[in-house]
């Protein structure tokens, strides 16, 4: 099925500052839209300013791709942060089961390819 990511885009309200706390607390719902079932999860899309929680997904790699904007992803990898710069057209794949999250995003328009299912955390993970 075809899917006008423009038109997604132009469904969600842009948020304007996110914050970690949002995961569990709500108010970003609105700023993310499922594209499509895949796999084990979904294709999303976002737009947000603003820092995310630290996530990770075990059962699968994530494809992240900045639409528009620019953030970075800070990926933890064997107890040391790596961040990874984001802008428009530039992608990453967070290997499975690795702890990441988005920092200083700015106008941020994001596609993602998310598995299922995903633990969210605060605090920066020990492992």
């Amino acid at each position: 099925m075809k899917h006008s990511l423009s038109d997604l885009l132009a469904g969600v309200t842009y948020l304007a500052r996110r914050t970690p706390e949002m995961a569990f607390e709500g108010g970003a719902e609105d700023a993310f839209a499922e594209v499509s079932a895949y796999r084990d999860g979904a294709i999303y899309v976002g737009h947000y300013s603003g820092d995310s929680e630290w996530e990770r997904h075990t059962n699968g790699d994530e494809i992240v791709m900045a639409l528009a904007g620019r953030t970075t992803v800070v990926l933890r990898i064997d107890g040391d942060e790596a961040r990874v710069a984001l802008g428009a057209q530039d992608l990453v794949v967070v290997p499975a089961g690795t702890w990441h999250r988005f920092e200083g995003s700015d106008d941020l328009k994001v596609l993602t390819v998310t598995p299922q299912p995903t633990d969210h955390r605060l605090e920066p993970p020990e492992e």
